[in-house]
This record gives C-alpha cells, sequence and structure tokens, in this order.
C-alpha cells in the first residue's frame, strides 16, 4: 500500500497509518511497542470503515479517480487466468484506451473489453488517460462479432471519464460509433455483463455498458457527465464540481436504488486502492457466479430481457394536458 498522502479527506487515517508503519519496520520491538501496533491497527480500521461508510459525493469521486486504484490490466492479471490482447479496429489504427481479447476465469472461457488509463505518464498519454477514440470502439465491436460468432461471453470493464472529446475524434465519427457499439450490445447473442471499476462517464462508459447484468463497484460512479462537466455548464465554473456530483445522484446507492445498476460489488475497508488482491477476488466471485447464472437461460430470452431492462430505466408518467378553457 502506498502512503504517499492522495484524499485530502484521509489525512487523519493517513498520519495513523504512518505512525503504524514505523512501528511495524522496527525489528527489535518491546511487548508495549506491540500493544501499540495492535492499538493503532484498530484505530485504524475504525477510521477508515467510519470514513468510507460515510462518503459524499465528490469524495466517492476522488476514490474512484485514486492513482492506486486498480486498472483493467491489474484484474487482468488478479482475477483472470488467461489474457490473450487482440489488436486494432481494421480501419484506423488500435487505441490503447480500450484493451480486448480472449481470457479465461475458473472454468469459463470469455471475451473481454475494458477501459485501461496506464500507472505511468508514458502509458497515460498513450491511452489517453482512458478516453477512447472511435477507433477503440469499432476495435471492441470487432470483438463482440467475434465473441457471437464464438459463442463466448463477454465482458465488459469500465473506468473512463469520458470518451476523447478531440476534433479528430468527433471528425471520425464519435457519437455515432458509440450508439452503433449500444445497439450491438443490445441484440448480441451472448452473455454480457458490464463492471463499473472506476469512473463510468458519459457516452464513453455506456458504449460497452449494455449488458443483462450491470455492477459497480462500491466506491466507483456511473454518470451521464462527469461532475466538472455538469459544473461547467450549469455554473460555468468547475469550482461547483462537487455541487454537481451531489445533484448527479451517481454513487452506488443511487444508482441501485434507481435501478441503473443491478449489484453493487463491495471494496475492501478503505477501498479497492487499499487492497488489490481482494477486490480482484470478489469481482471473480461475481463474475463466475453470474455467468453460471446467464449460461441456463436461452439466448433468445437473454437478449429480450436485455433490452426491456434498459427500457425500464428512466420511467415518467404520462397524463392528460387539460382543455384550454374557452375564451
Amino acid at each position: 500500500m502506498d502512503l504517499a498522502p492522495g484524499l485530502e479527506f484521509e489525512r487523519e487515517v493517513f498520519l495513523l497509518e504512518t505512525q503504524l508503519a514505523e512501528l511495524e519496520k522496527q525489528t527489535d520491538r518491546t511487548p508495549e511497542a506491540e500493544e501499540t501496533i495492535r492499538r493503532l491497527r484498530g484505530e485504524v480500521n475504525d477510521a477508515l470503515r467510519a470514513l468510507y461508510s460515510n462518503l459524499d459525493p465528490w469524495q466517492t469521486v476522488q476514490v474512484a479517480r485514486h492513482k492506486n486504484r486498480p486498472y483493467t490490466r491489474d484484474y487482468l492479471n488478479l482475477a483472470f487466468d488467461e489474457f490473450v490482447e487482440l489488436h486494432g479496429d481494421k480501419h484506423f489504427g488500435d487505441d490503447r484506451a480500450l484493451l480486448s481479447g480472449f481470457a479465461k476465469i475458473d472454468r469459463f472461457k470469455v471475451m473481454i473489453v475494458g477501459h485501461h488509463k496506464g500507472r505511468t505518464y508514458k502509458e497515460r498519454a498513450a491511452s489517453h488517460f482512458g478516453c477512447a477514440h472511435p477507433e477503440g470502439y469499432r476495435k471492441v465491436m470487432s470483438k463482440m462479432r467475434l465473441a457471437e460468432k464464438y459463442k463466448l461471453p463477454l465482458i465488459c470493464l469500465i473506468d473512463t471519464p469520458g470518451a476523447y472529446p478531440g476534433i479528430g475524434a468527433e471528425e471520425r465519427g464519435q457519437a455515432q460509433v458509440i450508439a452503433e457499439s449500444m445497439f450491438k450490445m443490445s441484440r448480441l447473442q451472448t452473455p454480457v455483463i458490464c463492471v463499473v471499476i472506476g469512473e463510468g462517464g458519459s457516452g464513453g462508459a455506456l458504449g460497452i455498458g449494455v449488458g443483462d447484468r450491470v455492477a459497480v463497484l462500491e466506491h466507483a460512479y456511473y454518470s451521464v457527465i462527469s461532475p466538472e462537466g455538469c459544473a461547467g455548464i450549469l455554473w460555468k465554473s468547475h469550482q461547483y464540481a462537487p455541487k454537481a456530483a451531489a445533484a448527479l445522484r451517481f454513487t452506488s446507492r443511487d444508482l441501485r436504488g434507481l435501478g441503473v445498476v443491478d449489484d453493487v460489488l463491495p471494496e475492501p475497508l478503505g477501498g479497492a486502492h487499499r487492497d488489490h488482491r481482494q477486490m480482484a477476488a470478489c469481482l471473480k466471485s461475481y463474475l463466475t457466479r453470474t455467468l453460471t447464472q446467464l449460461e441456463a437461460k436461452p439466448i433468445d430470452e437473454l437478449v429480450d430481457e436485455r433490452y426491456e431492462k434498459f427500457r425500464r430505466i428512466g420511467q415518467f408518467i404520462e397524463e392528460p394536458v387539460a382543455p384550454a378553457a374557452a375564451s
């Protein structure tokens, strides 16, 4: 675990963890030091439990963006038994913001697609910080067709602030290709599971977010727009991002209550960035359990239920308009 202070609201916990780490490094600890270590561990756990059980929406965004949070490649290494990456869209290039390939998890052979942000600056620049271009979505659509052909379940790991907003991406049909990807997923003749593992921002996330089961990690968020983007539109300033985050209702509790997601995956105490292995084990358990449930259903029934599931999102009530009074 990296003890570099990253989140302002964790400062008190960081001070306790620093003190604990210093004591644990001692090789010739006295009984008093051992007792202090036990006490500090309890205090750290209590502080984290109190803090993370009451995160506000803006704090949730900060956790979802934590630099140490596990990314798609981390889950591929920890939760999956094999992965063979497939590259390119056969038209323009290979977008590094979206990974795709064959994978194996437990007894299941699957096709996996997922956003990738990168750890180093070089990786982040190459993958545009997880913001995909049209060629990225065309790449994953071709892999979806491959999954359908060989009857492989599709697993999508979502972690992006949004699709790339540059002029080149717009010129190459960004909005059109996201719509095509959503349409393709809605009729895909194979089971589809989508999991938001960090940020789920805008159409960039929804482009690989249409599935039979949609889940979100406990401290991730899934939104029609980033809080900064919303604040820029409504209040003309990014400084209102915390206010926008509260208004958007995009935390896991909100999403489950609104019927946007089917499941919420619990994170380790203090967030997924504190224990990659435990989070990966939880994700693997969820995926294998859900794949077992989905494989038992006829594919036609699965596709029909998938369509109806998304039709039910955003319910509204229509009332007849009263006739205008005669003048």
